[in-house]
């Protein structure tokens, strides 16, 4: 068997464990293109509770996408202020509109559902604000693309389950995994792992014997039956 199919055999098995553990993963939000591309700039560098309510304000108070991308940004950033970043993120937003709006006359992604991956995270990414983590969750989600976002929790487990290097950079696992994980799991391996991380694999003090994943684990062979300290792994 060749080193691919092994680590194909491997992940296939590691999604299988987190799958019987947890249950399936469950099914994206159905909601348009747009409100993805907002509120996954929200989400950046916050919680996904203070997401949620800075994009209920959002919604509460503009009637459209239009007023959005038109609005004084002050009060935009006003309404979104719970999501922390206000000034940037508002600037995020309006320039994204613009850029949809420019591209397709209209306030629809629907034009993203015929590109290929990479044209599509290569547009995506050319917005300002939106990094390859923000284009592979639109694109997983909403187009259910083959391609995985790498947030804190995917970054963390993957170097803690050996499937990438425990120096590579977050851009490094997100090129790593995209290449490593299955097409046909790669959304629910990620929303597998991010459960795995809220349970059981957090950054400190991970309860390793009561998830499913021990016997595969670095943290768990090295630090809890082993001799290193905790922040020798990640």
């Amino acid at each position: 068997m060749t080193e691919k199919a092994n680590e194909e055999e491997y992940i296939r098995e590691l999604n299988q464990k987190l799958k019987d553990f947890y249950g399936p993963a469950p099914e994206p939000v159905k909601q348009s293109g747009i409100d993805y591309l907002i509120e996954t700039i929200l989400s950046q560098n916050t919680n996904d509770i203070n997401r949620d309510k800075a994009f209920k304000n959002l919604k509460a108070e503009f009637n459209d996408y239009k007023e959005i991308e038109t609005c004084d940004i002050d009060r935009l950033t006003d309404v979104i202020r719970i999501a922390g970043l206000g000034p940037t993120k508002a600037k995020r937003i309006q320039g994204a509109l613009k850029e949809v709006r420019e591209e397709n006359g209209e306030y629809s992604m629907e034009f993203m559902e015929e590109m290929s991956v990479d044209n599509a995270k290569k547009w995506l990414t050319n917005i300002p604000g939106i990094g390859p983590k923000t284009a592979a969750v639109i694109l997983c989600f909403k187009f259910k693309k083959p391609i995985i976002p790498v947030d804190t929790h995917v970054f963390r487990i993957s170097k803690r389950l050996g499937l990438v290097p425990l120096n590579a950079s977050r851009v490094k696992a997100h090129e790593i995994l995209n290449e490593k994980v299955p097409d046909d799991i790669m959304y629910e391996f990620h929303r597998l792992l991010i459960t795995h991380g809220r349970e059981h694999c957090k950054a400190r003090n991970p309860t390793c014997e009561e998830g499913p994943l021990k016997e595969y684990c670095m943290y768990y062979r090295e630090v809890v039956n082993g001799d290193k300290e905790p922040s020798e792994v990640p």
